[in-house]
């Protein structure tokens, strides 16, 4: 009985895709560096990213789901001392491979995507964030698991490299909910994805 009232008090559970990239749409280098994340860019009538700001809406954030090279990106952010980005929270890394476990927080899945975030993620997250790589984000979007998309763009163009969504194979309707830009020149964009969730009519 417990189960089924923890999954009633999430069924306004929210999944959204997050990835910051290039303007041309990538998110890495094809050797997976990030290096052009860095930019010396400034807008001077954009607004400033305020760190209360910012440690307050990361706490709104239950869990975060993303794929391997991602992961491995950040145990090598974490080797140079930049620390861990996603302090305490549950992190899903969906993988098959045999990757080292860092942190207790840090579970690994292979397997369906739908029935992990349907079955496991929405019933016991009320927000939860795919941050990483291309290939997770498409999938999700495929299979109709996304309510959002947040684009973070970086006023850089590196010309090639891993792009935010591999291999789509259809079109996804969005819609355009909020657009943000900030003194670094970065551009926030947020859209809504159209449909029903987990109906296949997400696309047009």
């Amino acid at each position: 009985m417990r189960d089924v009232r923890r999954q009633e008090a999430n069924t306004d559970s929210r999944v959204t895709i997050h990835m910051a990239a290039s303007l041309d749409g990538f998110i890495a280098r094809r050797d997976g560096s990030v290096d052009w994340l860095e930019t010396s860019d400034e807008f001077a009538d954009g607004e400033t990213m305020d760190p209360a700001f910012v440690e307050a809406f990361l706490r709104t954030i239950d869990c975060y789901v993303m794929g391997s090279r991602t992961y491995e990106t950040a145990l090598r952010f974490e080797g140079q001392g930049l620390g861990w980005a996603y302090g305490d929270k549950p992190t899903f890394v969906l993988t098959s491979r045999n990757l080292p476990r860092v942190r207790d927080t840090v579970e690994f899945y292979s397997g369906d995507l739908t029935q992990f975030v349907n079955g496991h993620l929405r019933p016991a997250f009320r927000a939860v964030w795919f941050v990483g790589g291309g290939a997770v984000s498409a999938e999700c979007l495929r299979h109709g698991l996304a309510d959002e998309v947040r684009y973070s763009i970086l006023p850089i163009l590196i010309g090639d490299g891993i792009p935010f969504f591999e291999k789509l194979d259809r079109d996804i309707s969005l819609h355009l909910a909020a657009v943000k830009a900030y003194k670094t020149g970065m551009v926030e964009l947020c859209y809504e994805v159209r449909g029903h969730r987990g109906d296949s009519r997400h696309a047009t």
